[in-house]
């Protein structure tokens, strides 16, 4: 996706809230407590835990607000002990992420090499967290060029590939999910362009087979430390998907997960109004709905 780094220059994650008003825009409720809790009650949490999955809604701008409010948390308690692990940054653009980091390349040289969402903005404060911490990114999603190629040409086409590309991707044949995650996928799908088509559901399983096992490279290399995962919500709600991949690499992985879901119910003062989304993670994320989206 193509990127304005001026415009980026003039926004900041703060411009649309200020802090006092965006903590009456949700709630976070805990699914075994059954009760409302807050960011600390999850850092806590995390004592037991190598992997913390965020499922995110991507225009959602409490989503943005509470994952680096939760970053930052996780670093006072843990300090480097932690790495941010981002779907929105591709296997093989680690590098230049990591020159960017290491301050070898400026930012506008980065957003060039990088090919960065749209809505960079929104992840752009825990990048400068991270580089300011000297905090560990990984770049978790495979390229989208081999993801599409997938949903063309299936799985198989992928051997086809050369040992330089394969590097950048899960060890294949990957794993592809039947059950309960495939029946949401094809009910999200239903009547949309290709569908019915395997493939297209293939494709979705590279993306998941793909960031579980960048997460899975650093926590066997890292174990010990916290790994906190920024991705879109279908791909961890119920732990399924990523979650499910990453836990198929090696069950010993312990992991929590949030889930976020924009719903009227987010300012109820009764807790049991958030029990109808328990089965979605650990933590839910209720959001208000009527909020303006980042895009």
């Amino acid at each position: 996706m193509r990127y304005i780094f001026s415009f980026l220059l003039l926004l900041s994650y703060g411009m649309a809230f200020s802090q006092s008003s965006i903590q009456s825009e949700f709630k976070i409720y805990d699914t075994r407590l059954k009760q409302v809790i807050t960011i600390d009650k999850i850092i806590s949490g995390c004592n037991d835990a190598d992997v913390l999955f965020f499922g995110e809604e991507h225009n959602d701008s409490v989503c943005h607000y509470l994952e680096a409010e939760i970053f930052k948390a996780l670093y006072r308690k843990y300090g480097d002990k932690i790495a941010l692990s981002l779907e929105m940054f591709e296997t093989d653009n680690q590098l230049p992420l990591n020159e960017y980091l290491e301050g070898f390349i400026p930012e506008d040289r980065f957003a060039k090499d990088v090919r960065l969402w749209s809505n960079y903005k929104d992840y752009r404060p825990m990048i400068e967290f991270a580089k300011e911490n000297h905090i560990t990114v990984i770049a978790a999603d495979p390229p989208r060029r081999y993801v599409s190629m997938v949903s063309r040409l299936g799985m198989a086409s992928l051997n086809n590939l050369s040992k330089e590309a394969k590097k950048l991707l899960p060890p294949l044949p990957f794993d592809t999910l039947s059950g309960r995650y495939r029946e949401k996928f094809e009910e999200i799908m239903q009547g949309s362009p290709g569908g019915t088509n395997p493939n297209v559901y293939y494709s979705q399983n590279l993306w998941d087979a793909g960031m579980s096992y960048s997460i899975y490279k650093y926590w066997k290399k890292h174990k010990g430390n916290k790994i906190f995962h920024c991705v879109g919500g279908f791909h961890t709600a119920e732990k399924l998907g990523t979650a499910a991949q990453l836990k198929m690499r090696n069950k010993k992985i312990r992991i929590l997960n949030i889930a976020s879901v924009s719903d009227a119910s987010y300012n109820s003062p009764d807790p049991k109004a958030f029990e109808k989304f328990s089965n979605l993670g650990d933590y839910i994320l209720i959001t208000n709905p009527d909020l303006k989206k980042t895009f």
